[in-house]
């Protein structure tokens, strides 16, 4: 990860875009960031190296080289990230956050850094259904979802008929692990954002693929402990990176395309 994210950052420094006097200087501060690094291809573990990679852990080396800060990684499950942030565990969470009023009353958000629209991940030979309504009618039709997250809420309330103890949901302790029992057919449709759903088609071309509408656009930010200052330099060094077109560049360096911010 910090061989090819500092190549990036290498490259970016040589069209003049990592230099920025305007920026806010935080001294080499050590800034440590809690991840789950189980959402590809924002953050996971290569199964080649054993690396954590991304193309949050490729923004944050940038981020880091312009605010002159030194960023310390550790791992927390989901459901325990933003309460351990909120408490002040650590100095910010990432992990494809979405911005949401409930949550930003426990947390403060940066600016987003993306914009993604939420999708129906199934697998490549699933016929039974085409979109969210015709998942709905199936009454056998099993979602596998995480607890808590926005694609639980969305398949709950947009998708299903809103009652969250719904038989046809089942639960995994990670992202990850849906997507595995969709493969293995344990469940029949995963809600993911487009962002994730689109690396993991990458990944399993053969096994899966993005059907229906979009069900919702949702915007991705950093959380931080309420009242910390380091909200201020990240909106403007998200801010720079959108300017520059960085922002855009991690995308297609992560996405292949500029999915938009």
């Amino acid at each position: 990860m910090i061989r090819t994210a500092l190549t990036l950052a290498v490259a970016l420094f040589a069209t003049g875009a990592l230099a920025d006097a305007h920026m806010p200087d935080l001294e080499g501060r050590e800034i440590v960031i809690v991840t789950e690094n189980a959402y590809p291809p924002l953050q996971y573990i290569d199964p080649d190296s054993g690396e954590p990679i991304g193309w949050e852990y490729d923004a944050m080396e940038i981020m880091a080289e312009r605010l002159n800060f030194t960023p310390v990684y550790e791992t927390i499950s989901w459901d325990a990230m933003i309460p351990a942030v909120a408490e002040g565990q650590f100095d910010m969470g990432m992990t494809g956050i979405t911005i949401r009023e409930d949550r930003a009353e426990v947390v403060d958000f940066s600016d987003s850094y993306m914009t993604s629209q939420m999708r129906m991940l199934v697998r490549a030979d699933e016929e039974r259904f085409s979109d969210a309504a015709g998942f709905a009618a199936g009454p056998d039709l099993l979602f596998g979802t995480q607890a808590g997250t926005t694609p639980f809420y969305v398949g709950v309330y947009e998708v299903l008929d809103g009652d969250e103890a719904n038989p046809r949901i089942v639960f995994f302790e990670v992202f990850g692990a849906a997507v595995q029992g969709l493969l293995a057919g344990d469940v029949d449709m995963v809600l993911t954002d487009a962002t994730a759903g689109e690396g993991y088609v990458r990944a399993n071309p053969d096994g899966l693929k993005i059907i229906g509408d979009p069900l919702g656009t949702e915007d991705f930010g950093f959380i931080f402990p309420p009242g910390s200052d380091l909200v201020e330099p990240f909106n403007a060094v998200i801010a720079s990176m959108r300017e520059d077109g960085t922002l855009a560049e991690l995308d297609q360096r992560w996405f292949g395309a500029d999915i938009g911010q």
